[in-house]
């Protein structure tokens, strides 16, 4: 398992990526695009991710395939969800929640690019971190 401080820097990484792309492009764009763009600069910087990751979770002793979808999961460590909405609510934030509970990842990145700055658009979601 990862150190904290092995997931802090990869965090730095990850919100960096996402400050290039927001100067780059602005807010208002449709998820998909920040998505594709964030997927490149991940390549860029040769670190390992899944797009669109489905994640089968267990249920008592049931397996319940693709339960959900990760936007993006950063090295096996880090699970990141784009939003470009006007304002996020708490179901976002629960939702990520939730999936790092299930998965038993210890950090998550709630990203929204549709800030006019993107400090006010990234936040962080831990697990017992």
């Amino acid at each position: 398992m990862e150190t904290r401080e092995e997931i802090e820097s990869l965090a730095k990484k990850i919100v960096h990526i996402a400050y290039q792309i927001h100067v780059e492009l602005g807010p208002g764009l449709f998820e998909s695009v920040y998505e594709e763009v964030f997927c490149l600069e991940l390549k860029k910087m040769k670190l390992e991710f899944k797009r669109q990751h489905p994640v089968d979770i267990f249920y008592k002793e049931y397996r319940i395939e693709r339960a959900f979808i990760c936007d993006i999961f950063v090295e096996e460590t880090i699970i990141i969800e784009l939003k470009s909405v006007e304002q996020l609510h708490p179901v976002h934030f629960k939702q990520l929640g939730t999936y790092l509970k299930l998965t038993g990842i210890r950090l998550g990145l709630l990203i929204n690019f549709n800030e006019a700055l993107i400090k006010e658009g990234v936040n962080r979601v831990v697990n017992g971190l």
